[in-house]
């Protein structure tokens, strides 16, 4: 799965526990009618991949969606969720229209008036 929006923040590294279990959240506000802020995480080695990244980047990350179960002291059975980050790209570099040469204005585009029908060109079709 993947979510594609807008930077919002990104948060330090934690680390927790004595195995340094390692955990880094980035909010991304998407683009659409409703825009909606996600909380990803990254968690290990993949803390890293944010390191390029800044507030207001336009980035597309692959995500997973995590689950688990909770029994908490009094017996009772608690679910959690979460979104998982393994990947992030820059959107705003990835050769969208940004980055296409100019067009020249359709006047430059005359029809040619002086062709003569008598003119044979060597083309095979």
């Amino acid at each position: 799965m993947e979510v594609q929006g807008r930077i919002k923040m990104i948060d330090e590294t934690k680390t927790y526990g004595n195995n340094g279990f390692r955990k880094r959240e980035v909010v991304v506000t998407t683009e659409e009618q409703y825009p909606q802020h996600i909380l990803i995480e990254f968690v290990q080695d993949k803390c890293d991949l944010l390191n390029n990244y800044s507030t207001g980047q336009l980035v597309k990350i692959s995500i997973n969606l995590r689950g688990r179960e909770w029994v908490n002291p009094q017996g009772e059975t608690k679910y959690f969720n979460s979104v998982q980050g393994w990947r992030i790209e820059n959107m705003e570099s990835a050769g969208g229209a940004e980055n296409m040469p100019p067009v020249p204005p359709m006047e430059a585009f005359e029809p040619a008036d002086d062709l003569n029908e008598e003119d044979h060109d060597d083309l095979p079709f």
